[in-house]
């Protein structure tokens, strides 16, 4: 407990059999016991030391109590913790568990940077450092998988999806989105998936501007994690999903330009391929009549728009919704592929497959990505990736989690069920013990976790 502090405990009397007293004078504990598991899995991964290889440090020497990689690791850790403000700091400069993350004595050690320290780091970070950050972020999310899976990787997905970052502030570049109806920024978040694995890993995040088109940025974007998959996986297949927003005649040129490359993207309905759709949304209406549900019939055509320079194949998914009380509606969808199979196989078994894209960005909001309250863009594009290296990690907790209650868990439960542990730190000549509460409901995943990403039972 700080010394400012006026509530020293709390009284619960004609509650409990016997007068209750909470006393907040624990200066040994933290509440987030189990961040230890964080520290493993950065060993794996060496996230922390890579992003901040990318830095460069100009500060006085001889003026300099936290180095570069304490900052980066202080806050990639603070922000898997649920504290992604550098406010923060303020709150948890003397958490032992904290100090203990950055290798520092939980008891004796210095304390963590404040929130001007953190301050004066976000906003000294710049652009070419920034892409530097990505790229690192991108090659070590792909080498950790590639290891994982021995390099037996024969196809590798590629997701991009735009995300709304709503501002309340003078931020840089903020500005209205019709779309979203808010001033806002319009991040674009890349997600990759390997083989026939369901899971999508985080491995890019750019912000942009809140008035950005949704393809604004997604040729450079999809050139690097390209070159950066060709040159772990040669020869490996490349699949390439993305929304309607991203069907622009460059994306797609680029697209075709590739080798052993596949990619479905859907469409935006236009009078023309409404009109050739016409006949499969009759039969599904009449299919519709006939069961009483939502029925679609699958079809195809090679098509031009008026700026591509040659025809592609486009799917169509004539279908009609059918919703209890309402008339049925009609609604097509088109998906523009350069793959042979049936179009129902390509948009069933793969562009909605896609969907569970929404979930990671639900997660990365949970893990409040969207905190970019600071004045200057480019720290704000600095904050983004630190959430996004916190994310990685979890995500490394996840898969670690395997054949245990939290293996398939939403970020904010992997972080209630095995980050929010009450711990005691006890400190002595020889080593430090971390007591943690033996009616811990999810102890066993826990210890399997640990021991997944090198700890030893003793």
């Amino acid at each position: 407990m700080s010394d400012d502090s006026t509530t020293e405990c709390l009284l619960f009397p004609g509650i409990f059999l016997k007068p209750v007293v909470a006393q907040f004078d624990q200066r040994e504990g933290s509440s987030d016991g189990g961040a230890l598991l964080l520290k493993a899995a950065n060993q794996h991964y060496r996230l922390v030391e890579e992003l901040t290889a990318c830095l460069r440090d100009e500060r006085q020497a001889g003026k300099v109590d936290h180095t570069l990689q304490d900052l980066v690791a202080q806050r990639v850790f603070s922000i898997a913790c649920g504290y992604p403000d550098g406010n923060d700091s303020a709150r948890l400069g003397g958490d032992p568990i904290h100090k203990l993350l950055l290798g520092r004595d939980p008891k004796e050690g210095l304390d963590l940077a404040s929130q001007p320290t953190v301050s004066r780091f976000e906003n000294a970070v710049g652009v070419k450092e920034l892409y530097r950050m990505g790229e690192t972020l991108a090659r070590s999310v792909i080498r950790r998988h590639g290891k994982r899976l021995r390099r037996r990787v024969y196809r590798v997905t590629i997701d991009l999806d735009p995300t709304d970052d709503p501002t309340h502030g003078a931020q840089q570049l903020s500005f209205f989105n019709g779309h979203y109806d808010s001033w806002c920024y319009l991040p674009v978040m890349g997600f990759i998936s390997f083989n026939e694995e369901a899971e999508q890993y985080l491995c890019a995040a750019v912000l942009r501007p809140g008035n950005a088109p949704a393809a604004l940025g997604a040729v450079g974007l999809l050139r690097r994690l390209i070159r950066i998959l060709r040159g772990h996986f040669p020869g490996v297949t490349i699949r390439v999903r993305l929304d309607g927003g991203f069907a622009n005649p460059a994306l797609l040129a680029f697209l075709d330009a590739q080798t052993k490359l596949e990619y479905v993207v859907a469409m935006a309905k236009n009078a023309v391929l409404k009109r050739i759709a016409t006949p499969g949304i009759r039969r599904a209406r009449k299919l519709s009549a006939s069961s009483g549900k939502t029925e679609h019939i699958y079809g195809e055509v090679n098509y031009a728009a008026g700026k591509w320079p040659h025809r592609r194949r486009v799917v169509i998914k004539a279908e009609v919704v059918r919703a209890p009380e309402k008339d049925p509606k009609d609604n097509p969808r088109f998906v523009i592929t350069n793959m042979k199979q049936s179009p129902q196989w390509i948009y069933e078994q793969v562009y909605c497959q896609r969907g569970d894209v929404e979930n990671r960005l639900k997660e990365l909001h949970d893990l409040e990505i969207d905190r970019t309250s600071c004045t200057s863009f480019w720290a704000n594009q600095f904050r983004v990736l630190l959430t996004a290296a916190a994310y990685v990690l979890m995500q490394e907790l996840r898969l670690r989690a395997a054949g245990t209650a939290c293996a398939r868990a939403q970020v904010l439960t992997l972080r209630e069920r095995l980050l929010k542990l009450g711990a005691r730190v006890m400190v002595s000549a020889r080593r430090w013990v971390i007591h943690l509460p033996t009616s811990f409901p999810f102890l066993p995943a826990f210890r399997l976790i640990a021991c997944r990403l090198g700890a030893q039972s003793g």
